[in-house]
């Protein structure tokens, strides 16, 4: 069962980083590239900050990085152990796909997807509670570009995507729930000193 599962995941594999759309190769060289994100990033950092009282956006910006952290930590500790090759390192695929990028380590799930629907999700949720408009789920083309982009340099597979996505969404929308019942506690905490 286990094996059919993988076969057909590398068979939605090849299909995929075969498309016609595949051929644009820079365009996806680009947008797998995490350092031309970095303007995106402050826009989320910024957004934190004017969504929020001031020190309450300061909290927020941190309580993004240590989702970032935590989500990379929990990516690393499942890809050592699942030590999954990626399709660039398969010996049965290398010679009939698309090869962009050639990364060393494990490939299940994929960290670009895990991180940035995290990142997307802690940040939409926490805009959302503080009156953002619907436009911000926009900002979601950004995770679905970044996780495609990784078929199509051929360095994962969709399950890979897949899943990182799942776990990304999970843990921004717990993130975000954290942050703002922990942020409620100090509220609570804070006007009880206030008024002995």
């Amino acid at each position: 069962m286990w094996e059919q599962l993988v076969e057909i995941d590398q068979d939605i594999f090849r299909f995929i980083n075969s498309l016609e759309i595949g051929r644009f190769q820079e365009f996806w060289l680009f947008i797998t590239q995490i350092r031309y994100w970095i303007p995106l990033y402050f826009l989320f950092f910024y957004l934190l900050y004017r969504y929020h009282k001031r020190n309450e956006g300061w909290l927020s910006i941190g309580a993004l990085l240590s989702l970032v952290a935590i989500t990379l930590f929990l990516t690393d500790w499942v890809k050592n152990m699942v030590e999954r090759l990626r399709p660039n390192n398969e010996p049965m695929l290398m010679d009939s796909i698309i090869i962009l990028q050639k990364p060393e380590n494990f490939s299940f799930w994929s960290g670009h997807s895990a991180v940035s629907f995290a990142i997307t999700t802690f940040v939409v949720f926490c805009l959302k509670r503080q009156g953002a408009q619907p436009w911000i789920y926009l900002f979601y083309l950004w995770p679905i570009l970044f996780a495609l982009s990784r078929i199509f340099v051929g360095v994962h597979y969709p399950a890979d995507i897949s899943v990182g996505m799942l776990v990304g969404l999970t843990l921004g929308y717990v993130g975000c729930v954290l942050f703002y019942k922990i942020l409620d506690q100090f509220k609570l905490r804070d006007s009880r000193s206030d008024h002995p």
